[in-house]
């Protein structure tokens, strides 16, 4: 059944679109392009010996050919999960313009907001209520968090003390330490408060949402943040009558393209160095405290930041410095560059898509 065509964006609708194309227009890609690139470059420069870029001769293409398995399951996995979270009401194509843009966002947005920031327009773009896109984006910023909740004891079990790289100053590391734990801890506190703005009570949200408007230069907004509040007191009520299956489902997905996010590094090394189940786990359960370090970088994508910290956390399983330098480049080429890549190359046909002109009642992408 077609979706209804959305209104012409006016008022703050119209400023949240300006908004979004500023964030994404295709200028945004050179600085991060120029950082990380910089980085790798630098890495290279200073590490560099006749030699030491010996082991590509002797590189295992099926573990090259497992990594874009992984990354090509990883992205059919976030398809299928955003169409299965929004209830079909976006189709495969939309579902895949949905994770291009949003992954694009990711890249040129700092760490700390990434893509999530710009969901909720991206997916209202697709046709879905504001309301509804909002909730859709909590459910898959509450199942994101809730995975690195769940999967943060299970790796400090594995890993223990070697979660964190060795041979740095005890200072640092202590750092990290501390860290580590109070973003588990913020990440846990995210996490229960997404659950009951979503499943809970989310009539408070409502209120939050509207006393927020009441503020003084902000009363404008007043009437659009009821509006948008009561939809997701809906959405809310819809998601929660949904089903175990519903959930389940939600649930798989997130735990298959997290855990295919987090094993690629291990992929990447496997194919030039010879590692054990037992190594792999750990560089698999080492990625967590990387990521840590990835979510505190104001950079566009962590670009500089992936780069540089690239090498304290993997390098003692790779060996010469240059050639972690090389797989610092081909798993940034893999998880970042192609992602920015393709959102160029992507981006203008989903803007003259989402953005054209549709006859009220007209057919949809949806429908196509």
């Amino acid at each position: 059944m077609p979706a209804p065509a959305p209104l012409p964006p006016t008022g703050p609708a119209a400023d949240q679109d300006a908004a979004l194309l500023r964030q994404l227009r295709p200028s945004r890609i050179v600085v991060p392009a120029l950082i990380g690139l910089g980085v790798v470059g630098f890495l290279f420069w200073r590490s560099y010996k006749p030699g030491d870029l010996a082991p590509l001769l002797d590189a295992k293409w099926e573990w090259l050919l497992v990594t874009l398995l992984v990354l090509w399951a990883r992205d059919l996995g976030y398809i299928y999960r955003i169409r299965h979270i929004t209830e079909r009401a976006l189709s495969w194509r939309q579902s895949f313009g949905v994770i291009v843009v949003w992954e694009f966002a990711s890249c040129v947005l700092p760490s700390a907001a990434g893509g999530t920031a710009a969901a909720p327009i991206i997916l209202t773009r697709e046709g879905i209520p504001l309301g509804k896109s909002l909730a859709y984006t909590l459910v898959t910023a509450l199942l994101d968090n809730l995975y690195y909740v769940l999967m943060v004891p299970l790796v400090v079990a594995l890993a223990g003390a070697g979660l964190y790289p060795q041979g740095l100053q005890s200072a640092f590391v202590q750092t990290l330490r501390v860290l580590f734990v109070v973003s588990y801890a913020a990440v846990s506190a995210y996490a229960g408060l997404l659950l009951y703005a979503l499943l809970v009570n989310p009539r408070s949200v409502r209120r939050l949402l509207v006393r927020l408007a009441s503020v003084r230069g902000l009363r404008r907004f007043r009437r659009l943040a009821y509006r948008q509040g009561q939809e997701m007191v809906n959405a809310s009520n819809h998601l929660r009558g949904a089903g175990a299956l519903y959930w389940w489902r939600a649930c798989l997905s997130t735990a298959f393209v997290w855990t295919a996010r987090y094993a690629v590094i291990g992929c990447l090394i496997a194919a030039f160095v010879p590692m054990s189940t037992g190594t792999f786990l750990f560089i698999f359960a080492r990625n967590i405290t990387y990521k840590v370090v990835l979510l505190l970088a104001i950079t566009p994508g962590g670009a500089g930041i992936a780069e540089g910290a690239f090498p304290t956390f993997f390098g003692r399983f790779i060996g010469t410095a240059a050639m972690t330098s090389f797989l610092v480049l081909l798993y940034r080429i893999v998880t970042y560059y192609f992602y920015l890549a393709l959102g160029v190359a992507y981006l203008p046909r989903w803007l003259a898509r989402v953005f054209s002109p549709r006859p009220a009642g007209g057919p949809t992408a949806a429908a196509e």
